[in-house]
């Protein structure tokens, strides 16, 4: 930030440069009274010195590819299709080598009787190969259909009814162990109406409602984060104000700290540095 000041004309002396060398710390909470004490310098200045600051580049090495990591493309490995009042599954098999074994090669190496026990024994492993992927292509279908069995409301209204769901639940439906569901849910993805999801996303613990039926943990989240970006950014929300909107208006009863916990998960500053002064 230093080079940047510097590249825009800001020579030693000037309050840009001191705050950046000495009060960025300040700068990050807003204690603008503090720069004034320490610099003793006009709060007008500290003012104008801060919007230049932040017009700067804090990570400028994130300008060196056009690539972000958000927009880097996920391809699904189920498709969710909704087909009159029904949600059809789709693999997607696309692009997907299909594997196969050579009978013609097989046959004529197993006819060399040195041979027979070597291509006997690869050959077991390619047949069991070809099964694996298979029942796994199998299994991925299986428990992405009973994800929408479970989280039906989900599909066709949005976030806001997403069911609380373990992966108990699904391992009962499918018939399966739950490490097997975590193994098949780990890095999978689902493209939906409703957008391209992490099939470990459906997957939330439960929160009670005041006078109503549980809620998933990640509605909630959803729920803190469309408080945070309706609020009045001169003056922002307490943790403890969203908690209380959260039971007034959502029916929705939870702690403080845990509001605070959701509101780091979702990588949403505090109120004390969310406030847009300028």
């Amino acid at each position: 930030m230093l080079i940047q000041a510097k590249v825009a004309g800001y020579e030693d002396g000037e309050p840009e440069l001191e705050i950046i060398k000495n009060h960025l710390h300040h700068l990050e909470k807003h204690n603008y009274q503090a720069i004034v004490r320490e610099m003793k310098i006009s709060l007008e200045e500290v003012y104008e010195a801060a919007k230049t600051i932040q017009e700067f580049e804090s990570r400028p090495a994130r300008n060196f590819t056009d690539t972000d990591d958000r927009t880097i493309g996920i391809t699904p490995d189920v498709y969710v299709i909704k087909d009159g009042e029904n949600f059809v599954v789709a693999d997607n098999d696309r692009g997907v080598q299909k594997l196969h074994i050579n009978q013609a090669l097989t046959q004529r190496l197993l006819k060399d009787p040195a041979a027979q026990e070597f291509v006997g024994e690869k050959l077991r492993n390619a047949q069991w190969l070809i099964r694996a992927i298979e029942q796994r292509r199998k299994t991925i279908v299986k428990v992405s259909e009973s994800i929408i069995d479970k989280q039906r409301e989900f599909f066709e209204k949005g976030v806001a009814y997403l069911k609380p769901m373990i992966l108990r639940d699904v391992a009962e439906a499918v018939g399966m162990h739950e490490s097997t569901i975590s193994r098949v849910t780990t890095n999978k993805y689902m493209h939906t109406p409703k957008g391209l999801f992490e099939l470990k996303y459906f997957f939330n613990s439960s929160i009670r409602r005041v006078a109503d039926e549980d809620i998933a943990s990640e509605s909630v989240k959803q729920a803190i984060k469309k408080i945070i970006d309706d609020e009045n950014k001169q003056s922002p929300l307490s943790d403890q104000a969203i908690v209380q909107i959260l039971e007034q208006e959502h029916g929705i009863k939870i702690a403080r700290r845990t509001v605070a916990k959701y509101r780091e998960m979702l990588c949403i500053l505090a109120s004390s540095k969310r406030k847009k002064l300028f």
